[in-house]
This record gives structure tokens, C-alpha cells and sequence, in this order.
């Protein structure tokens, strides 16, 4: 068992940074924290694997060399259950809080209509987390000391990357569950693709990018979509904006790749998918600024 309790003064995030940054690369892995604040578990109905549900599990690790290759990782310490970073700030669901939510907040989106907004109601598998409801100040808190360090850590390695090179491509590192959940258009039903690519139909990076990464990964043996059921959540959405020299692209791994996802326990495959994204991240690095056009 992997998961951990942190109480509310430990560290949001992490960043492995390279002894020099050589490459216009950043990547980011805002769901494998596992890190479970004590009052969080507290407030859950859930028991402790259950409640680990919406983990990217093990994902921080299967990019854990891109360090090494010259890349900064940034990655979340504290789960996607607790506070989720790839939603917008304020995208909360009013039926989760005891008093009414001031007109700034986001209320209405699929993300929250599907129990997963920025403080989730569900996890993955489509259970319930909280016992009662919440109050407004402690979704603030978690916004604040959480999700905010994680998204300024964010904006300062990207443009500490597109001052340096001129350019700066983000992965926004992901997993996802083998079988369609409970929410998504193919519930139930097991997936037969291997990695999922999402640009934000084409508006989040250059189409040079996005095809790169689909032929590198054919190349080596995977089976390959872009955009569904995938095709980039906010820190996609948000950062990828090529026309100011920024590509962000979001990578879906199968889960089945390299975890029982039963039991939520790393198998033999991490080590090859870990070694093909090391592959991965060296064919990015070799990408001349200058093939990033549209």
C-alpha cells in the first residue's frame, strides 16, 4: 500500500529538476499524489483503497527520468480526491456545501454534473466520497494551499522554459482505468487502446507534435486515439497556446500497462512503459523549435 496521510503543513508538490534544464521540455503530473491529509480520510465514507479510486497512480514514476534527460517534473503530492488541479480554480458543485456559493464560482460544468470538479464528489469508480457536506472556507483552503502552488510552480517552468528556448512543450502526464466508469460514453466496457492523446482538438499544441508522439508510440507497439474520449482537461486548455510559443499536449496511459488496478500495486510492465516513455522524452528533446507549426 502506497498511500500516504500528510497533515495540513507537509508540501503540495515536488519538482525534479535537472542540474541544467537542456531541453524545452516540461512535464506535469498533477493526479499520482497519494498523500492523504488525515482530516480528508476523516470526513470519507470511503475505505482506504476505495478511496484511491481516482489516483493516476504511479504515473510520477513512469516519467521519473525526464529529469535526467534535462526536463523538470512537476508533480502533485496530495490526491485528485482531495483537491484536483486540472479543473479550474472554482468548479464546484453547490449541492456539496452547507451555504450558497458566491457568483465567481463556476457551478455548471460536465465536470461537476459528472461529481468531479475541482473538489470532487466521486471518485473514479462513481462512489460517493463524503459522509455530510462541506463548507465554502474549506474548499478555499484546499484551493489555497494546494492547487494554487501547484499552478504557480506550473506557470513559472513554463515560462522559465520559453524564455530560455524560445518555446516551451508541456506533457501533462495521465492515466486512465482499462474499463469505461460508471460516467464516461463507454461504461463498463474494456478499453482496447493503449495511449490516448488530447491537444484540445488540435487548439492546445502544433499538429506536428501531437504526431510525433502518436508515431513514436505505434513505433513502439502501442495502439494510439487522440481526443476520445480524452482530449485535454484545464491545464491543457489552459496552458497550450501555441500562437505565444506554449504546446501542451495531455497522455493517457492504460492503466493496464503497468498496474493491477484491483489492488492498486505497480506489475513487471512499469519497467517497459517506464523505458519507453524515457524513449519518448528523447525523441521530444530532439524536436527542432522550428517543425512546431500547425
Amino acid at each position: 500500500m502506497d498511500r500516504k496521510t500528510i497533515n495540513d503543513s507537509d508540501a503540495a508538490i515536488e519538482i525534479l529538476s535537472p542540474a541544467e534544464q537542456r531541453v524545452p521540455l516540461v512535464f506535469s503530473s498533477p493526479h499520482s499524489g497519494r498523500a492523504y491529509p488525515a482530516t480528508f480520510l476523516a470526513a470519507s465514507k470511503l475505505d482506504a483503497q476505495a478511496i484511491r479510486r481516482s489516483e493516476d497512480a504511479f504515473v510520477d514514476e513512469l516519467f521519473a527520468q525526464t529529469p535526467h534527460l534535462g526536463a523538470p517534473l512537476l508533480k502533485a503530492l496530495f490526491p485528485r480526491a482531495f483537491v484536483d488541479p486540472n479543473r479550474e480554480p472554482y468548479e464546484l458543485d453547490p449541492a456539496m456545501f452547507i451555504e450558497p456559493l458566491p457568483p465567481f464560482v463556476n457551478k455548471r460544468s460536465p465536470r461537476i454534473a459528472a461529481g468531479l470538479g475541482t473538489i470532487a464528489r466521486v471518485v473514479a469508480s462513481g462512489a460517493e466520497i463524503y459522509s455530510g457536506k462541506l463548507t465554502f472556507a474549506e474548499a478555499c483552503e484546499r484551493i489555497e494551499r494546494f492547487y494554487q502552488p501547484y499552478h504557480e510552480a506550473l506557470e513559472d517552468l513554463i515560462n522559465q522554459t520559453r524564455v530560455r528556448f524560445g518555446t516551451c512543450i508541456l506533457i501533462d502526464c495521465h492515466s486512465m482505468p482499462s474499463i469505461g466508469g460508471p460516467m464516461e460514453n463507454d461504461a463498463g466496457r474494456r478499453r482496447q487502446v493503449d495511449f490516448i492523446l488530447g491537444d484540445a482538438r488540435g487548439r492546445a499544441c502544433s499538429s506536428s507534435l501531437t504526431a510525433l508522439v502518436e508515431e513514436t508510440l505505434r513505433e513502439m507497439g502501442y495502439t494510439v486515439v487522440r481526443n476520445a474520449p480524452y482530449s485535454g482537461g484545464f491545464i491543457t486548455r489552459n496552458y497550450g497556446q501555441p500562437e505565444t510559443g506554449v504546446h501542451a499536449l495531455q497522455i493517457e496511459i492504460n492503466r493496464s500497462l503497468y498496474m493491477d488496478e484491483s489492488r492498486i500495486e505497480r506489475t513487471e510492465g512499469l519497467v517497459e512503459v517506464a523505458e519507453n516513455m524515457s524513449l519518448l522524452t528523447r525523441r521530444l528533446a530532439a524536436l527542432k523549435p522550428a517543425a512546431l507549426v500547425a
